[in-house]
């Protein structure tokens, strides 16, 4: 067992069915080289996720019911981060639940945020996406040689902390850490935000404006399973536009730039005379506000 230092590390899982992800999660943190003393799993709207106990630390499931459709996914990560602090937490750890975390993650993210490099930051590790399973399924001990790493987003080599004071539009959530401290400095994610898209670039923003850096932390890699998805994300464009809408309310300006552009090829979206998005199917000129 890897020696570690006294503070006490919550890893925080949100979650709404992908149950075998979970489980292979659990078992990633179970065997890696140190063990977090703590799995919060918020379930959001999901009664089996405590169905699913991996060898280890078994989690402490939390329930989130949803008041409409949409998933409440940032007001899932403040009730992790709320009954993790309550339970005892000294560092944060964030890890989606598509995410196998590396044997060094929880080491790796403890030990940065110790350095005085990166006292007070959103700790980063790098995230890199899986080719689909074999047949038997994936094998912890060899999984991480098959991740291909995030071409548009830092990957310092392990033991490198990279200080980084302006990249927040590159935060994303699928993996990051910090303390309660600096979790309650930025304010945690902002609830209005529900269902896909832009929690976490405002989450980004919300540190930014707090002059709170990211850390990019090499040895706290994690491996995304893989599962299918829609490239852009038609079944999110409802939500894409709630959220974008409301991010250009706070920040002046649009996110997921790159889905609206793929939107407006397909003759999904247009853009209104004051710059704003609307789907191609509205009445010409209307806004539709379902915040």
């Amino acid at each position: 067992m890897t020696p570690r230092g006294p503070g006490r590390v919550a890893v925080v899982t949100v979650v709404h069915g992908r149950h075998r992800h979970l489980w292979l999660q659990q078992r990633s943190l179970a065997e890696g080289a140190v063990p977090p003393d703590d799995h919060v799993v918020v379930a959001m709207d999901d009664a089996r996720a405590a169905w699913w106990p991996a060898p280890g630390r078994r989690p402490h499931v939390v329930h989130l019911p949803r008041t409409d459709e949409r998933l409440p996914l940032a007001a899932a990560r403040n009730l992790g981060a709320r009954t993790a602090i309550e339970r005892g937490a000294d560092l944060l750890v964030f890890l989606d639940v598509d995410c196998i975390a590396s044997p060094g993650l929880v080491l790796a993210y403890e030990e940065a945020s110790r350095r005085p490099l990166a006292e007070g930051a959103v700790l980063c590790g790098p995230v890199s996406y899986l080719p689909p399973p074999p047949a038997g399924g994936y094998d912890l001990h060899t999984v991480h040689a098959l991740a291909t790493p995030h071409a548009a987003r830092p990957s310092p080599c392990p033991g490198d902390v990279v200080v980084d004071t302006d990249g927040h539009d590159l935060f994303w959530s699928l993996s990051f850490a910090l303390t309660p401290q600096t979790w309650e400095r930025v304010g945690g994610f902002d609830e209005a935000y529900a269902g896909y898209g832009a929690e976490d670039t405002d989450f980004g923003q919300r540190a930014a404006a707090a002059g709170v850096p990211l850390a990019w932390v090499g040895g706290a890699r994690a491996s995304h399973q893989h599962h299918p998805t829609q490239t852009p994300p038609v079944q999110h464009l409802d939500d894409v536009l709630r959220n974008g809408r409301l991010f250009r309310e706070r920040w002046g300006r649009w996110p997921m730039q790159g889905w609206l552009d793929a939107f407006e090829e397909r003759g999904l979206v247009r853009r209104t005379p004051d710059g704003d998005y609307e789907r191609a199917d509205a009445p010409e000129s209307s806004v539709s506000a379902t915040m």
